[in-house]
């Protein structure tokens, strides 16, 4: 689905720049944009995302109520680099003084994700996240699970009336037996068409993976425009004998599909507002800041963190004895390797995945579902505890630890390849969020 982009001019109308804009705009944009005929402005339009003006002029000084009548947002893209031109500013801050809302980016890329942004907005109204669970909250760790926000029906109405998705529940149970149910035979000719590395893992458990990645893609056929999937695969891992891991990663590739780890709706949602805006990579992991202390430590079973210099500004990013669920094109390195934790089944696996060392953004949907909360970050390296729970998780430093602890609202959080601050605060303008930086 792309965005609608209506340019319009003034009654000057349009000289040979507006032409040989909305040409190069075009090209631009064709990957990302359907970009309509242009029309005066004040005409009645079409149903469009947003007015888009590839030339602004003075005249919009006196044209403030004309552009507000249409009630949608203004991206004004002028240069021939698809940005703003400098010399737009004043008549940008003058519309915005006066209620309305611009979008003026200062790269081309800023444009296409705003332009992306306007599309998931519309995508999301419609749209299905699908998620396997039985009773959440009553099966393993029942005192660590029960405490969730992500399995209340608030989560879930609020998820619909915010954006629009569809909470759709399904029968992990019933997943865990059509998968285990599945012929040896099919599983063993899919895995034939992969290439991907492992190590350590037994044939029976390489193929009770596939089968999992195989009843997922049975289920999916019967829905229209799946964002994401999510299974509560660790407080119910009874009932299947394998973690959706592998079964996430070849989906992605796949489906271009985003998955939620332990069925968190709210992690799902973030990584759709951060992966279908701006197409970088983007994961669900636990975060553990130093200055938890023995709390985090004792979950992760391990003695104490790495010696850094100033650990009040540092955590431990681990999920499921590694750093998490993380596609391939977005990995440095990547294995299928058996499973670490105790509370899934002996047959079930992990990923052992990296994000490349290097700048990085913390982001997370608020439980109001009113905000982002992000903070940038530096991803410093690995760190390995053999025989715990985090037998390679990563090293991250933060700018201000104590705020991190403070203004965070999970343990769950998305880290984003790169400094992605300056991007998301254009996307959390389209979708009408406010974001909060640690």
């Amino acid at each position: 689905m792309r965005a609608r982009l209506l340019p319009v001019y003034f009654s000057v109308g349009m000289d040979g720049e507006y032409r040989e804009q909305l040409v190069r705009l075009r090209e631009f944009l064709k990957d990302e944009a359907e970009i309509l005929d242009p029309v005066p402005l004040g005409e009645k339009v079409p149903d469009v995302d947003v007015l888009l003006f590839p030339q602004i002029l003075g005249e919009a000084y006196r044209s403030v109520e004309a552009i507000k009548a249409h009630n949608l947002p203004t991206l004004v893209v002028t240069s021939p680099f698809g940005t703003m031109n400098m010399w737009d500013w004043e008549i940008v801050t003058y519309l915005r003084h006066h209620g309305v809302q611009v979008f003026a980016p200062y790269s081309l890329e800023l444009t296409r994700s705003i332009v992306r942004a306007l599309a998931f907005r519309k995508r999301a109204k419609g749209a299905k996240f699908l998620v396997f669970q039985d009773n959440p909250g009553e099966g393993m760790q029942a005192e660590i699970f029960k405490r969730f926000f992500w399995w209340e029906e608030e989560c879930r109405e609020g998820i619909r009336e915010q954006f629009g998705i569809e909470v759709v529940v399904r029968s992990f149970r019933e997943l865990g037996a059509k998968a285990k149910n599945l012929p040896d035979e099919a599983a063993d000719a899919e895995w034939k068409k992969w290439n991907l590395p492992t190590e350590g893992i037994s044939e029976g458990s390489l193929r009770s993976a596939v089968k999992m990645y195989l009843a997922l893609s049975q289920e999916l056929e019967a829905y229209e425009d799946v964002l994401g999937v999510g299974i509560n695969c660790l407080n119910e891992s009874f009932f299947s004998d394998t973690t959706p891991c592998l079964a996430w990663d070849m989906l992605f590739e796949e489906r271009g599909l985003l998955w939620a780890c332990e069925a968190d709706i709210l992690s799902l949602l973030t990584e759709c507002i951060v992966y279908y805006p701006l197409q970088v990579p983007v994961m669900m992991t636990n975060i553990y800041p130093f200055l938890m202390g023995e709390a985090a430590l004792r979950h992760e079973r391990i003695e104490r963190f790495p010696d850094v210099p100033e650990p009040e500004n540092h955590a431990l990013c681990a999920h499921c004895g590694y750093l998490g669920v993380l596609p391939r094109p977005f990995a440095t390195s990547w294995c299928v390797r058996r499973k670490v934790l105790r509370i899934v089944d002996e047959n079930a696996i992990a990923l052992d995945a990296r994000l490349p060392e290097g700048p990085v953004t913390l982001v997370k949907l608020h439980p109001s579902l009113a905000k982002l909360v992000a903070s940038e970050g530096y991803l410093e390296g690995y760190v390995q505890y053999p025989g715990s729970d985090c037998e390679n998780g990563a090293i991250l430093r933060v700018r201000d630890g104590y705020r991190l602890v403070e203004g965070l609202p999970s343990h769950h959080v998305c880290l984003v390849g790169g400094k992605r601050l300056s991007a998301l605060r254009y996307v959390a303008q389209v979708l009408g969020l406010e974001i909060e930086e640690l």
